[in-house]
């Protein structure tokens, strides 16, 4: 008797694996979309707030909001998030710029929901201070990217800074919980590797491979 919990066959004798951890039917395609929107919702929230900074903050005239540990404080950053790397803007900028064109590539292959929100942040991050490096002072890839926040002892950050910062937590959740970009778990993809080759019985009552 044919056991009725046994994973079946499909036409070609070949069994059909799990189907993704993340998503509902149709979710595919919101994969890839989630991923982008996030990226420009970010970088339209960060421009904002520092176009706001900019006008409504004096250069060292800090306004405190918790004492001294949380304050608005206007400074220009010519290096990297946290002010990394003030003596490398241009090739900052450049890195950027193939970080930001490398992760829109790769949105496409994006169809987990952590995955997608993790790498919509950091992408996000990415363009927001990319965009001060293009059209703020002294010049295109050298532009000084705006910082305006201050936390304690932490160096003084933007929006920008800190979706990076979201973004690659949520995504180290996600390794952590073992879910693959493309939205599989990574144990269900190595249990079909190491899987033995089903077999099906044929037409004439032999046995022949799923393999064909």
């Amino acid at each position: 008797m044919t056991d009725t919990n046994e994973t079946r066959s499909d036409a070609t004798g070949h069994t059909p694996g799990p189907a993704p951890a993340s998503a509902a039917p149709g979710y595919f395609a919101a994969g890839p979309t989630v991923m982008l929107v996030i990226g420009v919702v970010v970088v339209l929230l960060d421009q904002l707030a520092k176009v706001l900074a900019v006008i409504g903050l004096e250069p060292g005239r800090p306004i405190e909001l918790i004492g001294e540990n949380v304050r608005l404080v206007l400074i220009r950053n010519p290096g990297a998030a946290f002010s990394m790397g003030t003596e490398l803007t241009a090739v900052l900028s450049v890195v950027a710029i193939l970080v930001v064109l490398a992760l829109i590539w790769f949105s496409r292959r994006v169809h987990s929901r952590w995955w997608a929100w993790g790498l919509g942040l950091i992408m996000g991050g990415a363009a927001g201070n990319l965009v001060d490096r293009l059209v703020r002072d002294p010049g295109v890839l050298r532009g000084h990217v705006v910082d305006f926040m201050s936390v304690g002892w932490w160096p003084v950050f933007n929006v920008a800074d800190s979706c990076l910062v979201a973004g690659v937590i949520v995504v180290a959740v996600a390794v952590f919980r073992n879910i693959d970009y493309d939205g599989t778990l990574a144990s269900d993809r190595s249990d079909r590797a190491d899987r033995p080759r089903r077999t099906a019985v044929s037409d004439n009552g032999g046995e022949k491979t799923a393999d064909g």
